[in-house]
């Protein structure tokens, strides 16, 4: 019996000339694996001659949603009546064995004209590497389906957040930001070791680095974006960095209006937490033109940066005053070298807590706070 039809699983296309597959279904049978074997109760008649799909071809690949189509035979092509879509994860190709015969195991679609579209976060993530064949299918009238064999196996990788899905994260990171609170400097905490090779080896100024995995699985700055990280909370009491830290006991200070002003452009990154009660804002400070500008400005919403729920630099009576979000934890990230020379670098008197750290740190996927509804 087929699964009721998932109508959430599906969306309106992005343009008109788009087929969509509007009756996408998960079926609530087991169906053959890919080499054509059936288990006893799949409820699937004996394989008679239906057109193998060939040549298949993915393209339009989001962080959520891909077009499919292949080529076929035309012998006994007006007998499909379905598609038989399977769709793994390329680490787990046997995941269509499931323990109960229940378990909804492929996509079925309707058979409509090639391309159409798949789309649905429930079975799609960003940043991920799936395998997909297909079979056709004939719908019989006692509900059992005739099928071909399996077309050959493709690989693709799903897509990064697109600037719509930054946005959607920005309003919910608006949402709980919090008040305001003044700053006079940015900082960045390393082991003593990490100061004097960049001393020795970098001229005295700290090198951009790729960034790490660390956040929402589907941000496009993991893995591609250069620069060098930087924090900016205060205590609320002092206003003063806090002399905790778990990147290392010696801390480069460097005054705010260095990093963050009138020729540099601000934009969102990622919003995230690690099964915690606090929450992590990433931004990012380009310099106007400069390559982390262009990768910016292509991939990532741009905040004004006199008036943003995060971190604001405005002039007062001549004065840069600058003021950060109390309620989340600001990671900044700046792409350009910085020269120690421009601060100080100094030991912090407090602890160093590891257990803070955000180097690869997996984002929580069930946090309602922090997550939206596309792939995690």
């Amino acid at each position: 019996m087929e699964a009721p039809r998932l109508a959430h699983t599906m969306s309106s296309p992005t343009s008109p000339c788009e087929e969509v597959i509007k009756n996408l279904s998960l079926e609530a049978i087991q169906l053959c694996d890919r080499d054509g074997n059936k288990s006893q109760d799949s409820g699937i008649a004996e394989m008679e001659e239906l057109p193998v799909p060939h040549n298949i071809k993915i393209s339009n690949i989001t962080c959520d949603s891909f077009k499919i189509s292949w080529d076929m035979d035309s012998k006994s092509k007006d007998r499909i009546t379905h598609y038989f879509i399977d769709l793994n994860k390329k680490e787990n190709k046997n995941s269509n064995k499931f323990k109960h015969k229940d378990v909804p195991t492929k996509l079925v679609a309707k058979a409509v004209p090639l391309p159409m579209t798949v789309r649905g976060h429930w079975f799609l993530s960003p940043r991920t590497e799936y395998t997909v064949a297909v079979q056709t299918a004939s719908k019989q009238v006692d509900g059992d389906y005739v099928v071909s064999e399996w077309s050959e196996i493709i690989e693709f990788c799903t897509a990064d957040y697109s600037k719509v899905h930054l946005t959607q994260l920005l309003e919910k990171a608006e949402v709980i930001a919090g008040r305001m609170l003044k700053l006079s400097v940015f900082y960045r905490n390393q082991h003593k070791e990490y100061f004097d090779y960049i001393r020795e080896h970098h001229g005295n100024a700290m090198q951009p680095s790729v960034k790490d995995n660390s956040g929402s699985h589907g941000s496009p700055i993991s893995g591609k974006l250069e620069g060098i990280f930087f924090s900016c909370n205060t205590e609320f009491n002092n206003g003063k960095p806090p002399q905790d830290s778990p990147y290392g006991r010696y801390r480069f200070e460097i005054a705010a209006e260095k990093l963050f002003n009138p020729n540099t452009n601000l934009y969102f990154g990622d919003f995230y937490c690690m099964y915690t009660a606090y929450h992590y804002v990433i931004l990012v400070i380009a310099p106007v033109g400069s390559p982390g500008d262009e990768f910016c400005k292509q991939r990532l919403p741009q905040l004004n940066i006199k008036d943003n729920k995060f971190l604001t630099c405005d002039e007062e009576d001549g004065v840069m005053v600058y003021h950060h979000a109390q309620d989340v934890i600001l990671e900044v990230i700046y792409t350009d070298p910085v020269d120690l020379s421009l601060g100080t670098v100094a030991e912090i008197t407090g602890h160093q807590l590891m257990s803070l750290s955000t180097a690869n740190a997996k984002k929580d996927p069930s946090c309602k706070t922090c997550n939206i509804s596309v792939g995690r």
